[in-house]
């Protein structure tokens, strides 16, 4: 029995705390001011519990990746072989161009058949009896004087076709010595003419000599067949060389064109006209003997003493000097 006096053990009070289903807020960290902050002593982490962090060795970039990864810089090893270029590989690009584009198969079997067609219907036309103290075998040259523009238009889209199609471009990127690739294009280029010349004109000359033989035809002599196939081919290739470098100077295929036809039958045309005056005379026999159609027809002449020589030597150094002119200029300008 209890008296009032008594106490009544009473239950221990629960703890206080947030209310139920919302986290603590932890008071808010104290700002840095403008001066030092003070640290925790050298060696000592940051916070009790908190290991120190440790110094990861920087990782070295992988081989042939110099910066940072990325390959391409000087210590970028490629693994195709780097040489040295040098004319040779210009040639085997400009070979490449030149036997797989259409304009030279187009032009070339152009010139073929204009050389062995005229050719046949000359050596089909005519007897034994026309060729009278001659030989035949200059039935290939008839055609050859239209040939040549074909040689001629080729020369200059050799050149002028790269710049009209923007390939000169990647042309001058892969290779930076250009000189070197117009030297490259001048030896392909006068190399594929003159063998495919010299072979169509020997062919049309075979032909003429089979058909016509007999007493009253003369027979060719070695020095007439040299001239009515390489000398023939060898002129042909040098209009084309000289068309090329005017091409280069130009750089547009309808003028380069334009201006080569006029250097080759302007002579031609005017020379007539001017034989009326006395005092052109001179001019007008000099551009007679030295234009692209007589020069054809007097390059096999050995046994008159005309047989082209001078032409080809006159020839040859308008080219050489057209060429020399290109060169020069093709280091100095932009594409």
């Amino acid at each position: 029995m209890t008296t009032p006096y008594q106490q009544q053990p009473q239950a221990p009070a629960a703890p206080q705390g947030p209310p139920q289903g919302h986290p603590p807020v932890p008071p808010p960290a104290a700002q840095p001011g403008p001066g030092p902050q003070p640290g925790p002593p050298s060696g000592q982490p940051g916070h009790p519990g908190q290991q120190p962090a440790q110094q990861v060795p920087p990782q070295a970039p992988p081989q042939g990746a110099p910066f940072g990864g990325f390959a391409g810089g000087p210590g970028y090893v490629s693994p195709i072989p780097v040489r040295r270029t040098h004319l040779g590989h210009a040639l085997a690009a400009e070979w490449t161009k030149i036997r797989t584009v259409r304009s030279t198969v187009w032009t070339l079997s152009i010139m073929a058949l204009l050389v062995f067609g005229i050719g046949f219907l000359v050596t089909s036309f005519t007897s034994g009896s026309d060729y009278r103290g001659t030989s035949p075998v200059t039935n290939g040259l008839f055609g050859l004087m239209l040939g040549q523009i074909c040689v001629i238009t080729l020369g200059v889209l050799v050149v002028t076709s790269e710049y009209g199609t923007g390939l000169i471009r990647t042309t001058f990127t892969a290779a930076p010595q250009r000189h070197r690739v117009l030297l490259a294009k001048a030896m392909v280029f006068i190399t594929v003419s003159f063998t495919v010349t010299t072979a169509v004109c020997a062919l049309t000359a075979l032909l003429a000599s089979g058909v016509h033989s007999g007493p009253e035809v003369a027979e060719a002599t070695g020095e007439q067949w040299a001239g009515v196939t390489v000398g023939a081919g060898l002129y042909v290739s040098l209009l084309g060389l000289l068309s090329l470098a005017i091409g280069s100077l130009l750089r547009h295929s309808a003028g380069a064109i334009t201006a080569m036809l006029g250097l080759v039958l302007l002579p031609t045309i005017v020379a007539p006209l001017l034989m009326i005056s006395e005092s052109m005379k001179p001019l007008a026999e000099t551009m007679m003997d030295y234009n692209a159609v007589n020069s054809l027809m007097t390059i096999h002449q050995v046994s008159a003493g005309e047989d082209g020589t001078k032409q080809l030597l006159v020839l040859a150094g308008v080219t050489l000097s057209a060429l020399i002119a290109a060169l020069a200029v093709q280091d100095q300008r932009d594409v």
